[in-house]
């Protein structure tokens, strides 16, 4: 039988299920029960992730470096912070690593913004954004585990989404945090039948981030899946719709630059091809089988992109919903197919957090010193890992 459009079948009987935060009154009034039923999740993500802030501080402060510019002013974050100030170039170039038309609009676009009313520097601004999305996006991841294991599952998703690797980078001025909130959502919308804001808010992250595709793609088939099945019109217009935003500034990049592939000529200048997943073996092969002296990071991110592989065989197997199966495997042709560079791929992946759902289960069904030591395990390692990555790897997350 093929995955499931909408759910697979709950792993807690319905009848020993919590109810559902989702009852009447007002939009305020539900959203108000909504977040009171989330609460355990979100609180143990805030846990989680203020511990690795200090674990951070407490490194910075022993190697004399300030934690605000690592969080807020740098990589990436330089170049979303220069679109907000000045805006796109307007021309292709032959410069490497130098044409900011690679980045995505959205997250430059609502820095500015919200600095336009606010008070503080736009650097300020673009890390305050990227906390809040991130609170958003665990909250989406909580409510997409709860929707389709029940409550336990969802928290326990929710903090190994917190904890993972490189989780350090969801209270970063980076896309991360703002394209997962916009994909759970997203995906949670799909579930429940919303198929407008399932579309709206695909648009959105397909103006994110590059991986926005995944998302698309994702949304499209299940739309398609479901309007073949029950002939309306919502589920198609959104399979039509959701590639609208990542189209649409492709579309413009190629405009600006005044080639069809202009913004596949700016990620080749940013030594970014898709070339099946070469290079990737290439590199893992090197780091792995004959490099003497392996770098800590490129391990951590080499593990990642294996168990990564590993976990997605799991959903195929659980049989997980059609959508949540289309984006990460989507999401895992783009990163592990991608020729560009190495050590980035497992933030990539950041956003493919139904990879997790079935450890989350797998840890809310364990009796209690079995999941705390698992939970607790990947707490430390994530806040360890988080100040090793910022502190003493060389190079960008």
């Amino acid at each position: 039988m093929p995955p499931s459009v909408i759910t697979p079948r709950p792993t807690v009987p319905a009848s020993r299920r919590p109810p559902s935060p989702a009852g009447g009154g007002g939009v305020r009034a539900r959203t108000a029960r909504s977040l009171r039923y989330a609460a355990p999740a979100l609180l143990g993500y805030l846990a989680v992730r203020l511990l690795g802030l200090l674990v951070l501080a407490r490194w910075a402060h022993l190697k004399h470096h300030g934690v605000w510019p690592v969080l807020a002013s740098s990589w990436d974050s330089n170049w979303y912070l220069g679109i907000a100030d000045h805006g796109y170039q307007d021309r292709l170039g032959t410069a490497y690593d130098s044409n900011n038309l690679a980045f995505f609009p959205l997250y430059p676009v609502l820095i500015k913004a919200v600095a336009g009313v606010t008070p503080g520097s736009r650097a300020s601004v673009a890390l305050a954004l990227a906390v809040v999305f991130s609170l958003a996006a665990a909250w989406g991841v909580f409510a997409v585990g709860d929707r389709l294991y029940g409550r336990r599952a969802g928290t326990v998703l929710t903090v190994l989404w917190g904890a993972l690797p490189v989780g350090v980078v969801q209270w970063m001025a980076y896309t991360e945090s703002l394209f997962t909130a916009l994909a759970a959502w997203a995906l949670y919308a799909v579930l429940t039948g919303r198929w407008y804001a399932a579309a709206a808010l695909t648009v959105l992250a397909g103006l994110a981030r590059p991986t926005g595709i995944a998302l698309a793609v994702a949304v499209a088939v299940a739309g398609l899946a479901a309007a073949a099945r029950t002939r309306a019109w919502p589920p198609f217009t959104a399979a039509v719709t959701a590639p609208l935003g990542w189209l649409g500034f492709v579309a413009w990049v190629g405009a600006r630059v005044g080639r069809w592939d202009g913004y596949f000529a700016v990620q080749r200048l940013w030594r970014n091809t898709w070339d099946g997943g070469a290079d990737t073996l290439r590199e893992m092969r090197e780091l792995l089988a004959y490099d003497r002296t392996p770098q800590l990071f490129l391990v951590a991110v080499s593990a990642v992109l294996v168990a990564s592989v590993a976990l997605y065989a799991l959903c195929l197997a659980d049989r997980q919903p059609l959508p949540l199966l289309v984006f990460c495997g989507v999401l895992l042709l783009v990163v592990l197919g991608s020729g560009g560079v190495y050590f980035p791929r497992a933030r990539f992946l950041l956003p493919a957090f139904p990879l997790l759902l079935p450890l989350a289960v797998a840890v809310g069904r364990a009796r209690l010193p079995v999941a705390g030591l698992v939970l607790g395990g990947a707490v430390l390692s994530s806040a360890w890992l988080g100040g090793y990555m910022l502190l003493v790897w060389p190079g960008p997350p």
